[in-house]
C-alpha cells in the first residue's frame, strides 16, 4: 500500500505530542509500505516560521515531503483573537480566521494533496484541531484516517472544527478514554472506528531489584523465558558495569534512588508543580532525586536534588527509562501518554497526576501505577514507591504485560493495515 502522512512538523528532533507519535508510526509502517510524509517546513509549532528547506527528504526510511507555509503566527494577537471567537457571539467569518492563524497555513501542501491524493491508498491525519486537518479532510474523506489526540478544549466547540471531525471515513483512537470522550462531545459519523494508538518496543529486560548491597538484576535471558518473579533473582551476583541502567547512573553521576520526568519541560506538562511538589518531598525526608531530560521551556531552580539530563538520543533515553527508580507524568492534559507506556515497557513503575484521566485509566487498566491529585498524595505516593521494591517489582510486571497486550507493535500495526483495508472496500 502507498499512504500518505499528514502532519504539522516531523523530524527526529521534534519530540513528543502527535508529531513524535506520527514518526513512530511512520517509521514502522515504512518497513511493510510505500510511506510519505507531507508536512510543512516549520519547526516552531508557536511561530510556524519556515525553517526546514522546502524540498523532498528521507529520514529513517520515510519520505518527507515539505512545504512552506504562507504565514507565520503572531502568538499575542492569536491570543486576542482566540479570547473573542472561543467566546459565544461570533461568527463563521471569525473562525476561518481563527483557523488561518491557528495554522499551520499551508496552501502549497492542500494543493499537493489536491492534486495527487489518488495515488495513495490512505490518508492519515494526525491531530484534529489544526488546519492541515480541518482543511486537508475535505480533499478525500472516503479515504481518510483521523489520528484525533483530542483533549478537553475550547475549540472542539467550533463549528468548524466539529464539521471536520465528522469528515473522515475512519477514526483511529490513541484510547478507550479519548473514544468515550469524543462521543461525548458530539456525534461521530466514522464508519470505521477503533482504538489504536501507538506502539511500544519491549526490549529484552533487566528485572528488579535496581540497586542495593548484594543485589543484581537478572539476565535478559532469565526473565525472556518467564523466569522474571524467580525469588533468587535479586540474590544473583551480578556486574556493576551491567546491572539494569548502570551506563546511565555513571553516565550522570547518580547513585541512590531517582525519578525521571521526560519530555518539554514547561508548566503546561506540569513540570512547575512537579519541582514545587518534588521539594516538599524532599523536605518531607524524602531521599531520591529528580532527573528531568528532554527540551527546557522554562527556568528550573538550582537544587542538589536535581540534575538536568538534556536532549538525549533514542539509546540513552531508553537507558535512562529503565535506571529510574520512577517515572513520573505530572502532564494534566495527555492523550496518550508515550512516557507513561515507554516506563512500563521496560517494567518501571509510574507516579501520574490523576488530573489526566488517560494516565488514570493506564494506572487503573494496566495496574502499573500510581496517581496523585494534590501535593501530600505526590509526597505519599512517592514515598510509598521509593521505599517498597516489591512493588515496583509487582507494578514494572503488571506494566510490561499491558503494553505486551495492548501496544505492541505487531498489534497497532495490524490495526492500521485493517483499517486501510477497509478503506479500499
Amino acid at each position: 500500500m502507498k499512504i500518505a502522512f499528514i502532519v504539522p512538523r516531523y523530524g527526529t528532533e521534534i519530540l513528543g505530542g502527535a508529531e513524535y507519535h506520527c514518526r513512530l508510526v511512520a517509521e514502522r509502517m515504512a518497513e511493510r509500505h510505500q510511506v510519505d510524509v507531507l508536512t510543512t517546513c516549520a519547526r516552531d509549532a508557536t511561530t510556524w516560521q519556515n525553517e526546514y528547506p522546502e524540498a523532498p527528504d528521507r529520514i529513517r526510511g520515510v519520505m518527507v515531503r515539505r512545504f512552506a507555509n504562507a504565514q507565520t503566527r503572531d502568538p499575542q494577537a492569536f491570543d486576542r483573537l482566540s479570547a473573542r471567537v472561543l467566546s459565544p457571539g461570533h461568527t463563521a467569518a471569525d473562525e476561518a480566521e481563527w483557523l488561518r492563524q491557528q495554522g499551520p497555513w499551508c496552501p502549497p501542501l492542500i494543493d499537493y494533496l489536491t492534486r495527487h491524493h489518488a495515488t495513495y491508498d490512505g490518508l492519515v491525519f494526525f491531530g484534529g484541531v489544526h488546519a492541515l486537518s480541518v482543511v486537508g479532510l475535505a480533499v478525500a474523506p472516503s479515504r481518510s484516517i483521523l489520528v484525533p489526540a483530542a483533549k478537553d478544549e475550547p475549540a472542539l466547540d467550533l463549528a468548524i472544527v466539529r464539521e471536520a471531525f465528522g469528515r473522515p471515513r475512519a477514526i483511529a483512537y490513541n484510547t478507550p478514554t479519548e473514544r468515550r470522550f469524543l462521543a461525548s462531545r458530539f456525534p461521530i459519523r466514522a464508519e470505521v472506528q477503533d482504538v489504536i494508538g501507538c506502539g511500544v518496543d519491549l526490549p529484552q529486560h533487566h528485572a528488579y531489584p535496581r540497586q542495593g548491597p548484594g543485589a543484581s538484576d537478572a539476565t535478559e535471558g532469565d526473565v525472556e523465558t518467564g523466569r522474571e518473579d524467580d525469588p533468587a533473582a535479586g540474590r544473583r551476583v551480578g556486574s556493576h558495569l551491567t546491572s539494569r541502567g548502570a551506563m546511565f547512573r555513571r553516565r550522570h553521576r547518580l547513585h541512590g534512588p531517582f525519578v525521571l520526568y521526560g519530555g518539554r519541560i514547561e508548566a503546561g506538562k506540569g513540570c512547575e508543580e512537579l519541582v514545587e511538589y518534588f521539594s516538599s518531598y524532599v523536605e518531607a525526608g524524602g531521599e531520591a532525586a529528580l532527573v528531568l531530560m528532554g527540551v527546557k521551556l522554562m527556568p528550573l531552580p538550582e537544587e542538589p536534588f536535581m540534575t538536568f539530563a538534556g536532549l538525549l538520543s533514542e539509546t540513552e533515553r531508553g537507558q535512562a527509562l529503565e535506571a529510574a527508580t520512577v517515572v513520573v507524568v505530572p502532564s494534566p492534559v495527555e492523550t496518550l501518554s508515550l512516557l507513561a507506556l515507554e516506563a512500563f515497557s521496560v517494567g518501571t513503575p509510574v507516579l501520574a497526576s490523576a488530573r489526566s484521566e488517560v494516565l488514570v485509566d493506564h494506572c487503573l487498566t494496566g495496574n502499573a501505577g500510581l496517581f496523585y491529585a494534590d501535593r501530600d498524595e505526590f509526597v505519599e505516593g512517592l514515598t510509598m514507591l521509593v521505599a517498597d521494591e516489591q512493588l515496583r517489582a509487582a507494578l514494572g510486571r503488571n506494566g510490561r504485560e499491558y503494553v505486551r497486550r495492548h501496544y505492541r507493535w505487531d498489534i497497532v500495526l495490524s490495526k492500521y493495515e485493517r483499517m486501510m483495508g477497509e478503506l479500499r472496500k
